[in-house]
Parts: structure tokens; sequence; C-alpha cells
């Protein structure tokens, strides 16, 4: 029986130094410029963003926190940060008190809105033009499976 090799092959090797540079190097890139034009980090982006995408700009803390990709503690000390700026209210949750809804503010989304059009031109400079539509849909198909394999892996399955 042959034993997998405990090495990647030249083709998987250079599939993974190149996803390293966007793993490491795009969210690099993204918070330099967010940093710079908008004081805001990449991730304060992201949250944001995500809030403004639900129903009623409102979600549960803790499917925000996944949807983000994030740790309840982490999101739980920026929501706090964000409360300060007024950029969201918390409240509990009606349907079921042990849950904490967010709920994104009028200044929160003046504050996405302000950083938005520098950002997403990076996003679409950096990700989206270099590619062509079919390219496109192939990466969203194979990031789609790494990503649900990611999340499997870290929620214990």
């Amino acid at each position: 029986m042959d034993t997998p090799s405990p090495w990647l092959d030249a083709d998987q090797q250079d599939l993974w130094q190149a996803l390293l540079t966007v793993v490491i190097a795009l969210p690099a890139a993204l918070d330099r410029q967010l940093q710079r034009d908008a004081g805001i980090s990449n991730f304060e982006y992201g949250v944001l963003a995500r809030l403004s995408l639900s129903e009623g700009d409102t979600l549960r803390l803790s499917d925000l926190a996944r949807l983000c990709d994030s740790t309840q503690p982490r999101l739980s000390k920026l929501m706090d940060r964000f409360e300060a700026r007024d950029w969201v209210t918390r409240r509990p949750d009606p349907d079921d008190g042990r849950y904490t809804l967010a709920t994104l503010t009028d200044a929160g989304r003046r504050k996405l809105a302000e950083s938005a059009p520098e950002h997403v031109a990076l996003v679409r400079r950096l990700v989206f033009d270099p590619l062509t539509a079919a390219q496109r849909r192939h990466l969203e198909t194979a990031l789609t499976r790494v990503a649900a394999t990611v999340r499997g892996e870290l929620e214990g399955r």
C-alpha cells in the first residue's frame, strides 16, 4: 500500500504559496488602505458591512461572529468600541433573551458609506480586475468549498 508523501507536490506547493500570499498580504493591503482613508481596520469594516447586509441592519452577536470568522470575545470588544462611537446599539433578543442583538445605527451606516468607495475600488483592483468572469466563478466555487472545510474544522466537525 502506498503511503502519501508528507510533502506537497510542485503544483500543490505553487498553489499553496499563492494562497498564502492572498491570505496574508491581501488583508494587510486592505487594512493599510482602510486605516489611511477611514481610520478603521478591515475587520471593523467587515463587521459594519455584515450588519448592513442583514435584515433590519441587525444580527445576533453569535451569528455576526460566525459570519465574520471572529470569536465572541473579540467581537464583544469591538461592539464596545462601536457603541462608544454610536455605530451600533446592542439589546437583548426579544425572541430569546439569552442572545444579544447588534443593530447598525445611522452613524454606523454613514461610516460604512464614507469608507466604502476607496475600499471597494481596491478590492476590485486587487481581486476582481485581474480575473475573467469565468475565473471569478471558478474561484468562488473553489474558495466556498475550502471555506466550508475550514469552518467545519474550527467547529470540530
